[in-house]
């Protein structure tokens, strides 16, 4: 590096002095293109329904859904994250409704791909909404999530959601070789455009709690994911996690959360040059809403400032709640 010339000849407020002089050398860009907006659908007659922990992220019907997301490609948003909200009577130990081609998630895709045929779709591959024990995968005879038996589950769910129209399925089940095992399912079928978003690190977390509302899994969950999500101490597992899921097919790969692990994120970008990514879960929005309510915080200023973190850090881009907001304040 440099040594730059010593005051007064060197004044870095000089290209801090005015806003055309600070966009000018601006090292890091956000933009819509960069967010993927996260949102979840509901199957009753209401457009939309709040969810109490999460200000502004309603559930929307699939009708109310299909309207917003042209809304979203019109701002220049690239993809929309669509989570179902299954009611606790459709729900059984297998997670049977997931592998349903006429279930919710599947209609909700074909509504948005003929309201929005350029949106891209990227469709949660995972068994949680649909357990009434509320874990990821199906559970053994002693209660253990069983890795090999919801891998199978796993990749009949991606096929089905494969064929309804979305573009990226995203495994966020964290068991051990099931990239590979959709990736392989996905040759087989003739399926070989579909992109595979890996859950490559994502952390057993406190801030995933309004989600959880959001979709029917908080009161259905029984213990905790501690033995399939990663432990937040551990960065180095991580890249272990990263490394299998690049080896077995996967297209782009996810950090979960996002803000309290972007420095996972920037030892991931630098050691796999991989399109990576990082979602803004539920509990930092949650959080950001609360503070903004209270007066703490200015809202749009923090959003942006936020996303602009995730950036610096690496992100290729960020699935976030706040994308409808972000894009709107950005254009």
């Amino acid at each position: 590096m440099i040594t730059p010339p010593s005051f007064p000849f060197s004044r870095l407020r000089r290209t801090r002095a005015a806003d055309w002089s600070r966009r000018l050398v601006r090292e890091t860009h956000l933009s819509p293109s960069d967010l993927i907006w996260a949102v979840v659908v509901h199957d009753g007659p209401e457009d939309r329904i709040p969810v109490r922990s999460m200000p502004g992220a309603d559930r929307l019907s699939v009708g109310a859904l299909a309207e917003a997301a042209a809304k979203a490609a019109k701002l220049g948003i690239p993809a929309i994250a669509i989570f179902p909200f299954i009611t606790p009577d459709k729900k059984n130990a297998q997670g049977d409704l997931a592998l349903d081609p006429d279930g919710l998630a599947c209609r909700a895709i074909r509504a948005v791909k003929a309201q929005a045929p350029g949106l891209g779709i990227m469709a949660d591959v995972a068994l949680d909404p649909y357990t009434d024990h509320g874990h990821d995968g199906v559970l053994d005879d002693v209660g253990r999530v069983a890795n090999d038996a919801t891998i199978a589950k796993l990749v009949d769910q991606a096929l089905v959601l494969a064929e309804a129209g979305a573009d990226i399925v995203a495994p966020s089940d964290m068991m051990d070789g099931r990239i590979g095992a959709v990736r392989d399912a996905l040759e087989r079928a003739d399926r070989p455009d579909v992109l595979i978003m890996a859950y490559a690190a994502k952390y057993a977390s406190a801030f995933y709690a309004p989600f959880r509302e959001a979709v029917g899994s908080a009161s259905a969950l029984r213990g905790d994911k501690k033995t399939y999500q990663m432990d937040f101490a551990n960065v180095d597992e991580a890249l272990r996690e990263c490394a299998l899921d690049v080896s077995e097919g996967a297209d782009m790969l996810l950090v979960k959360p996002g803000l309290p692990y972007l420095d996972i994120v920037a030892r991931v970008k630098a050691a796999f040059s991989m399109p990576t990514f990082a979602f803004q879960v539920s509990g930092e929005y949650a959080m950001l809403k609360a503070a903004a309510a209270n007066g703490w915080l200015d809202e749009d200023r923090a959003v942006i400032e936020m996303l602009f973190a995730f950036k610096r850090a690496g992100c290729d881009g960020i699935v976030t709640y706040s994308a409808l907001h972000a894009a709107t304040l950005l254009s």
